[in-house]
Formats: structure tokens, sequence, C-alpha cells
């Protein structure tokens, strides 16, 4: 069952790391799966989409995004398009791992720069198991945070190969207060539907690399329902 609704915010441009903390706390309502905000080209959201469970009906759960939005955003929304679609259960069944598996443990990381490119490697353990995954971007800081976060899933995949389903859809690192955090989604496809899902960490001792990495176990462990 899909009922369209529309959404409008009260607020003009809004940027891509506050739409992300939006669609985190969207997904914290127990009946929503996934959440997200399509903006137009100069930033504005202009689409929410949620995909939902069949426990309440569609105008219900636009009405709680509605207070969401209200309470933790200080957002007006004239609830007319919010893209609201409930599916069966079964589609998002989580991967459980086998009872008594080790927990995904950090080894090591490394973010270097070389000229104009940034390499990123991160080492993962499972018991006796490691896997090594390696990635690269520009040199920007948005490239930086996104090359360690492909790295760490890359690592993963070798370890847990249900996280091939995965993507890095955004790894940032936020100011909360006076302390740093790190902030990953990832993109679970489940042909045909695809599932956000989110992570964080707090940033220790400076060690910004180490950070996103944990953040991708928290995001995946969300996902998997494994020790991650």
């Amino acid at each position: 069952m899909c009922q369209q609704l529309t959404l409008w915010l009260s607020s003009a441009d809004v940027e891509d790391t506050e739409l992300a903390h939006i669609e985190k706390e969207l997904c914290r309502l127990p009946e929503v799966n996934a959440a997200r905000i399509v903006a137009d080209d100069i930033g504005r959201p202009r689409e929410l989409h949620i995909l939902a469970s069949a426990d309440k009906s569609p105008k219900q759960i636009a009405r709680d995004v509605q207070s969401v939005a209200m309470a933790s955003f200080g957002m007006e929304i004239d609830h007319r398009i919010i893209s609201v679609v409930q599916l069966d259960r079964s589609h998002l069944e989580p991967v459980v791992a086998p009872v008594g598996q080790a927990r995904v443990s950090i080894g090591a990381i490394s973010s270097e720069q070389r000229g104009m490119r940034n390499h990123a490697r991160v080492t993962l353990r499972r018991g006796d198991d490691e896997s090594v995954g390696l990635a690269e971007g520009s040199i920007a800081e948005s490239s930086r945070n996104r090359a360690v976060a492909q790295a760490t899933l890359e690592a993963l995949r070798h370890i847990v190969p249900s996280a091939e389903s995965a993507d890095v859809e955004m790894a940032v690192l936020v100011p909360l207060g006076s302390r740093e955090v790190a902030v990953v989604t990832l993109v679970f496809v489940v042909p045909p539907h695809e599932e956000i899902v989110s992570g964080s960490a707090i940033v220790r001792g400076g060690n910004e690399p180490e950070a996103l990495a944990r953040a991708v176990l928290d995001a995946s462990n969300r996902r998997l329902q494994a020790p991650v």
C-alpha cells in the first residue's frame, strides 16, 4: 500500500549534512525502515520518500514524520507530498550471523596523501580471519572521508559476504558541541528495493579515519544484525 503526500519545509536551503541528520532521525521511528530526502539543484528539499512497515497507516506515518521534523529540527511541514511505501517485512529481513560468531574489529587504518590523491587502507579482523580494504580519491576532505569508508566496507565484504549488497552513500565529520562525530550512510540494495542505514562514532584522540571506520561498522551492524 502506498500513499502520496507532499512535503514543504519552512527552511530555505538545507545542507547535505543536515539532510542526513533528518533522515537518520526519521529512521528512528519504529515503522520506518528507510528515509530519503531529494533536494533540488540549490539544495532545497523537494521530496521525502519513506519505506515503512505495514504496522501503521500511511497517514499516521506522515503525521509522525511531521512531529519528528517539528520537534527535532523546528521544521514546519505542509503534509502534501511524502511518498510512503509500505512493504511486507520479508523484503527487509536482516541477515543473521551464526550464534557465537566473533565480532569484527579494526586492526589497522592508514590514510595517506600522495600528490593530489589520497590512499586509504583499512584492516579488519574477525577471529583468525583478516581482511584488507583499499580505496583512493582526491585530497579533498569529502573525498578523503569517503575513501576511508569505502576501504572499510571493502574489507568487510571479505569477512561478511552479505555486505556485498552495500555501498557508501555519504561519509562526513560533523561537530557536536565540543566534540566531532563521524557519520556514515550506506545503501543496501535488496532488489528491487534500496534501504538506507546510518552509523556514527565519536572521534577519539583526533583519529578521524578510525572514527569513520567505526561508523561504517555501526551502520553495517544495523542492517546485517551480525556481531560487527
